[in-house]
């Protein structure tokens, strides 16, 4: 499919054409080293992520801007079908627009999205890039009802020095790191699937002490097969006297290193293990070249559902970041047809 040469979409040079159409198979790094250099760009619109949510049941479609043949940005959508629901169409983490021609690049983007919206039934596409302004030209979007990524985040500066950096959290955070080394507490990272099960036992341990919604053993299994095999994830283990005490899945794109998931024993909460295995990640995140720590969620209202973990990830100081969260644009006529068939379900229903 490729939708090029519309009017509007021209740039405003002459010899620049801004097109799109589906990425081949083989454009597939090309597309990944876009989006780990892009200043929005997001674990979630990479292939591997892709590829993660296939086997989970969605589907993905990945298209590409080019501007005279050069990739400069694009957008995966995927959609997880559903016969009994209205289908939507999203983009967590996109789309990722090309800084001179993001209104255009918008526009070509919306317009796939659209056609795809009619193949597939979707009433709507869901966005949410990584922008902490809303720009004009998404004056048509509305705010959607639920986040596909957390709109509010905590982001740990790895770029001064080690010392530095430790100087810049909080005196407690400090304090509970050097804590944890003085009791002995030692840290492991590996991509090794043998450690999932490790993982996932703490994981769900914390889920159920704290009861928010966890993931499945197999979303796991899924989750840190492929993106092992990309070499964008690890899990990180912290031992005391021999015994894992918690864990955590770090995953990483580009300039960023992001605790995704995490969980840790209730047992020996004096050794602070879990202050050990934070600051080692960001260790090996500045080696590996990261900028940032995210800690991935965060919020600064004390009723808020993440307030506890905020303050713990809080100790290690940060600035808070809030991006623009997820943006609906409904596709009337998809949502007009939809309507019309719910309400012929109920009146066939009801006689």
């Amino acid at each position: 499919m490729q939708i090029s040469n519309l009017p509007t979409n021209k740039s405003t040079q002459q010899d620049l054409v801004l097109n799109i159409r589906e990425l081949h198979t083989a454009e597939q790094q090309n597309w990944d080293a876009l989006i780990k250099n892009h200043p929005n760009g997001c674990f979630m619109q990479t292939s591997s992520w892709a590829d993660f949510k296939e086997i989970e049941g969605y589907k993905s479609f990945r298209y590409g801007l080019f501007l005279n043949n050069q990739l400069v940005g694009g957008c995966i959508y995927y959609l997880y079908p559903q016969s009994n629901k209205a289908n939507l169409l999203i983009a967590p983490g996109g789309p990722i627009l090309p800084t001179e021609y993001a209104e255009s690049a918008l526009q070509l983007l919306l317009h796939t999205a659209e056609k795809l919206a009619q193949e597939l039934g979707a009433i709507a596409l869901r966005i949410e890039p990584l922008w902490t302004e809303k720009p004009a030209y998404l004056q048509k979007f509305v705010r959607a009802p639920a986040d596909l990524l957390p709109s509010e985040t905590l982001l740990i500066d790895l770029t001064p020095e080690l010392s530095e950096i430790l100087a810049a959290m909080k005196p407690k955070g400090r304090y509970n790191i050097r804590l944890s080394q003085r009791y002995g507490v030692t840290t492991e990272f590996s991509s090794d699937s043998q450690k999932i099960p490790v993982l996932y036992e703490l994981f769900w341990e914390t889920v159920q002490r704290q009861k928010f919604f966890g993931e499945p053993y197999g979303f796991f299994i899924n989750l840190c097969q492929t993106l092992f095999k990309s070499n964008m994830a690890e899990i990180g283990l912290a031992y005391w006297q021999g015994e894992i005490l918690a864990a955590i899945l770090v995953v990483y794109c580009g300039k960023f290193a992001i605790y995704l998931y995490g969980g840790r024993s209730l047992a020996h909460p004096q050794v602070m293990a879990n202050y050990s295995l934070h600051w080692e990640a960001m260790q090996r995140a500045k080696l590996r070249g990261c900028q940032f720590y995210d800690f991935y969620g965060f919020t600064q209202d004390v009723n808020h559902s993440y307030a506890k973990f905020s303050q713990f990830k809080s100790q290690f100081g940060g600035q808070p970041i809030k991006t623009i969260g997820a943006q609906d644009y409904f596709f009337y006529d998809q949502l007009a047809d939809t309507l019309i068939s719910l309400f012929q379900n109920l009146a066939g229903g009801s006689k």
